[in-house]
């Protein structure tokens, strides 16, 4: 039975980490990773069953360290990557380092374990991301469509590009670019463009929001001031390959066209907190999904800049000779823009928002206090996006 009635669990622990299991496209399924000083990091593999409407989960143990961010294979079910703090000399770093979970829970869809104290499984470590000269890593990204070779890296100031060897136990770095200029520059995130035969990667930081082509390692758009405060996250459309979403502390979300950066295209000011992240729909362009420190979720229809801005054309053979008038009325306006629902199943922070990469109506929100929500976009848009 479908329901649009949120599910939610509970991690017993504070997370902010949160990704889809990118290569599984049949069965929904989540990873999120925990922040805990005092016990073991775990990583809770979140199994959805739709049809029954359940959460079975399964746990993973990451001892290294709190978990800042987590990213999967977009080609191995089993393999991730995640950011983690590591103190050693009384010093903390945030280290990057790649693993496989064990091979019987690689493919979704599984029944949680009967006795679940004792269900908790290790990680293998296939390899780290040497930062010792680099600094604190930010995220890990994979090349979008890839076989899960070539990964992109953010620390501090520097971009690093990894070639993944030896069926991942070896990461090999094949080229690398620093950020120059006045004060201490820090990438906060990135996103690697499923365009341009994916050799583009946007970053942030500070207020500013930056194009890179992989080949070059050199800057191909600079937008400075892109928010009045810092730029959290930024996203590409799936389907047109110039637009880019940022969002940040003053608020708002923004979306540019790459080939003139000096206005938004849109601006969305939908938030009353810091919005920690910015979601493209990967089937439906117009759909957008943000989280924010207002305890929030926000799902947006951007249609006005969406693939399809007139809405999901009809084919004329099909229309009678009145409808056909009133078809054509219909085309010369572009859909309006709005607010499709608030989510309000939140009482903390949402850091961390994301949709299901096997069911394209299904998304999930992380808040600090470790709160996951299942939610599915409204049925009655479904139906009008799709007829």
């Amino acid at each position: 039975m479908e329901d649009d009635a949120p599910v939610i669990y509970g991690l017993e622990f504070q997370a902010r980490a949160l990704t889809p299991q990118t290569a599984e496209t049949d069965a929904i399924r989540f990873l999120v990773g925990t922040q805990s000083l005092r016990y073991d990091n775990q990583i809770h593999i979140i199994d959805f069953d739709d049809e029954n409407n359940i959460i079975n989960k399964n746990v993973l143990l990451h001892q290294v360290g709190e978990i800042w961010h987590i990213s999967t294979s977009p080609a191995d079910k089993g393999v991730l990557a995640t950011c983690y703090n590591k103190t050693s000399d009384t010093k903390v770093m945030t280290c990057a380092a790649v693993w496989r979970m064990p091979k019987e829970l690689e493919s979704g869809s599984h029944e949680s374990p009967d006795d679940s104290s004792s269900n908790t499984q290790t990680l293998e470590l296939l390899c780290h991301l040497d930062n010792t000269a680099h600094g604190n890593m930010a995220c890990v990204m994979w090349e979008p469509m890839g076989d899960g070779k070539k990964i992109i890296s953010l620390a501090d100031n520097n971009i690093l590009l990894w070639d993944l060897q030896e069926s991942s136990a070896k990461a090999v770095l094949s080229s690398s670019t620093a950020l120059e200029g006045k004060g201490q520059l820090k990438f906060t995130s990135g996103r690697w463009s499923p365009h341009h035969n994916c050799t583009q990667i946007a970053t942030a930081n500070d207020t500013t929001v930056r194009g890179w082509d992989t080949r070059s390692m050199r800057q191909i758009y600079c937008i400075e001031n892109a928010h009045g405060q810092l730029v959290r996250d930024l996203d590409f459309n799936p389907n047109k390959q110039y637009y880019l979403a940022s969002c940040g502390d003053d608020c708002k979300v923004k979306f540019w066209d790459t080939r003139n950066v000096t206005e938004p295209v849109k601006t969305l000011e939908e938030h009353s907190h810091w919005v920690w992240n910015v979601r493209y729909n990967h089937s439906h362009d117009q759909l957008i999904l943000t989280g924010s420190s207002d305890s929030r979720v926000i799902l947006s229809n951007m249609v006005s800049i969406s693939s399809e801005p007139f809405g999901h054309m009809v084919d004329d053979d099909e229309l009678s000779d009145q409808e056909d008038q009133h078809q054509e009325d219909k085309i010369k306006e572009p859909l309006q823009d709005s607010v499709i629902a608030t989510y309000e199943e939140h009482e903390d922070s949402v850091y961390a928002v994301e949709w299901s990469s096997a069911d394209p109506w299904l998304f999930a929100s992380l808040s600090y206090d470790g709160r996951l929500v299942i939610n599915r976009v409204p049925r009655a848009l479904k139906y009008h996006i799709l007829l």
